[in-house]
């Protein structure tokens, strides 16, 4: 430490004076950052977050995009039945109006299922009315009529004492009839769902593929919509077209991790900087 000597009006002053690396500092003491190998690595953190959040914002808007897509095909006119069945891989969702004969002797069952309610409620009236929420989907052989092939018609929905086809025979149309319904692909054997889809005549999930083998039917599954449902039949509408679009949560998830994370280094590392 090196003390000069000041006269001023007769009074000495001592001011001390830091001198390090030939370089004097005043009133403060340069602090060398010691943020390291380990320090770098944990700025991965909320620069990875903010990354990922990032791509949620563009996650949601494709999947905004899909919903709106799939809103627009479900509110297009029927159209009729492509004579090349491979037509149909871009149609899900997409309305077509069939002709023909239902078979209820190789009738089918979805279970269990819960009714949608939407559906049942906007149409009103004709079909089997019930408190449950719990029951199946029948799924019965259709032939088309003018047509060698005979397809998948998921009728709707019944309750679970319904499901036995003498509990409903009013609802057992006969004859040629004419029906809407909304194309769908098969369903995906849910991750903790029983390898063999089927039990008996009934399956855990639309295995189009298992259901047409077992019945001689063509592997192509529509959907009846709410208006096709009959008195004392299966309730119609049973079509699921949303979603799930939980990208925003994601985002705020992602982003928030990005600026805690963020704001930790810098009280851990940044405020060690030297002063400026």
């Amino acid at each position: 430490r090196l003390c000069r000597t000041v006269l001023s009006a007769g009074w000495n002053h001592v001011v001390p004076t830091a001198r390090r690396s030939n370089q004097v500092y005043r009133g403060s003491i340069k602090i060398e950052p010691k943020i390291g190998v380990a320090g770098y690595s944990l700025l991965a953190i909320p620069v990875v977050a903010f990354g990922l959040g990032t791509w949620q914002v563009q996650r949601r808007k494709w999947k905004l995009g899909l919903i709106e897509e799939l809103a627009r095909k479900t509110e297009l006119p029927p159209c009729e039945l492509p004579d090349n069945w491979s037509d149909l891989g871009k149609m899900e969702y997409q309305q077509v109006r069939v002709t023909g004969t239902f078979d209820h002797s190789n009738e089918m069952y979805v279970s269990p299922r819960s009714r949608i309610q939407q559906e049942s409620e906007r149409y009103g009236g004709g079909g089997l009315i019930s408190t449950a929420n719990s029951g199946a989907l029948v799924v019965t052989p259709f032939k088309l009529s003018g047509r060698e092939e005979t397809i998948l018609v998921n009728r709707g929905w019944v309750p679970r004492n319904k499901i036995p086809p003498n509990t409903r025979q009013e609802g057992q149309v006969e004859g040629e009839v004419e029906l809407v319904g909304i194309v769908r692909r098969p369903e995906k054997r849910p991750p903790l769902g029983p390898k063999d889809s089927r039990s008996g005549h009934t399956w855990h999930y639309k295995d189009t593929e298992s259901i047409s083998r077992y019945c001689n039917a063509w592997p192509i599954l529509i959907d009846a919509i709410a208006a096709s449902t009959v008195p004392g039949g299966p309730i119609g509408g049973q079509t699921n077209v949303t979603l799930r679009n939980e990208h925003f949560s994601y985002i705020l998830t992602w982003y928030s991790l990005s600026a805690i994370t963020a704001c930790l280094w810098y009280m851990k590392y940044f405020r060690r900087m030297p002063l400026m």
